[in-house]
């Protein structure tokens, strides 16, 4: 058990070591090492997970890690994952903090992250493709994801709010689908 878990705690330090931008930035790079590489769970868990992850406080990586992590080894599992997905960027904070006057103003650092910032966009939408192909195509699903992006784009509804009330809306579906006997 223990060495699974380490073995779980060394795949997200990797992602959480070479991924920069974020949390959205990281899903794809977790979708990639979690489900297709290591095969530890299915694409359809991982979209459950990122479900849930994003629907609660916290950054969304940090949430997904802990809940593959519990998913697969339970509490060990979870702590593994979170301090494998935490302390790279602790590191990082540390060593920045420490030089953080003497390179703020470096051009080439401001350069680096002009530079990143088009390939975070690009992940992040990678991301929302793989994620989409694992959605079983139906009305419901499509009705939903358009209201949902047209209250976000074209409302400035909050996420949150969307994610909420799309939630219920999944719930009440369900709940009246199986009450007729067709589930």
């Amino acid at each position: 058990m223990f060495q699974r878990a380490f073995r779980l705690f060394i795949i997200f330090f990797r992602v959480g070591a070479f991924t920069f931008g974020g949390g959205y930035a990281m899903v794809p790079v977790i979708q990639k090492e979690i489900v297709e590489r290591a095969e530890l769970i299915s694409e359809e868990d991982f979209l459950d997970i990122i479900a849930v992850a994003q629907s609660l406080p916290g950054a969304i990586a940090v949430n997904t890690s802990v809940f593959v992590g519990f998913k697969l080894y339970r509490l060990k599992g979870a702590a593994f994952a979170l301090l494998g997905t935490v302390l790279p960027s602790m590191i990082v904070i540390l060593i920045m903090a420490a030089f953080y006057e003497q390179v703020k103003d470096l051009e080439i650092i401001q350069l680096f992250f002009q530079g990143v910032r088009p390939a975070i966009v690009a992940l992040i939408f990678l991301a929302a493709v793989k994620l989409s192909k694992s959605l079983t195509p139906s009305i419901y699903n499509i009705i939903v994801g358009t209201i949902a992006f047209g209250g976000i784009v074209f409302f400035s509804f909050h996420p949150i709010l969307m994610i909420i009330l799309a939630a219920i809306s999944g719930l009440v579906f369900e709940q009246r689908r199986s009450g007729d006997g067709t589930a």
